[in-house]
C-alpha cells in the first residue's frame, strides 16, 4: 500500500509530456556550404559549433542561431516553440494521470513543445564586395578647329 502511494505521488508530481518526451531535444544545424560557424544563444551556456552539427537544448529555451563565414553574409535564425502532436497528447494525458500539477510541470519545462525549424538549414549568400567609388573623369576642353579647313 505504501509503494502504491509513492507511485501515485510520483505520477502527480511529474507531467506526462515531461515523462514521455523529456525536457530536452536534439536540434540539427547544417548549412550550404558546410564549415560555417553557428553561434547558438538562449542556452544555459552559449554554444558555438561548426556545421554540420547538433546541440541539445531545453524545450523551453528561446533559441537564436547566428551563422557566419568569411566571404558570406551572416544570417540569423530565430527558432519558435510549437506544441507537437505527441507533446499535446502527453499534455492531455495529465487530465487522466497528473492533474493540474502535471500540467503545470509540462508548461514550466516546455515538455509539450518542439523547436521549429528542426533541422535548421541555411544557404549562405556570398558577401557583396564593397564598391570602390570611382573618381569622375574631368571633361576635356573642346578642341579648337584646325586652321585651313
Amino acid at each position: 500500500m505504501r509503494s502504491f502511494g509513492i507511485v501515485a505521488l510520483s505520477v502527480m508530481l511529474g507531467g506526462c509530456a515531461s515523462v514521455t518526451r523529456g525536457t530536452t531535444e536534439n536540434i540539427s544545424i547544417s548549412s550550404t556550404p558546410s564549415g560555417v560557424e553557428a553561434a547558438v544563444s538562449g542556452l544555459e551556456v552559449p554554444t558555438t559549433c561548426t556545421t554540420p552539427c547538433a546541440i541539445v537544448a531545453k524545450r523551453s529555451a528561446d533559441i537564436t542561431i547566428t551563422f557566419e563565414k568569411e566571404g558570406y553574409q551572416s544570417q540569423t535564425v530565430q527558432l519558435t516553440k510549437e506544441v507537437s502532436g505527441t507533446g499535446a497528447a502527453g499534455f492531455a494525458g495529465n487530465l487522466l494521470a497528473g492533474g493540474l500539477i502535471g500540467m503545470g510541470v509540462d508548461a514550466a519545462t516546455g515538455a509539450a513543445t518542439d523547436h521549429k525549424p528542426n533541422p535548421v538549414i541555411v544557404t549562405m549568400q556570398p558577401a557583396v564586395p564593397h564598391a570602390v567609388p570611382r573618381t569622375p573623369k574631368k571633361p576635356r576642353p573642346p578642341r579648337a578647329p584646325e586652321a585651313g579647313t
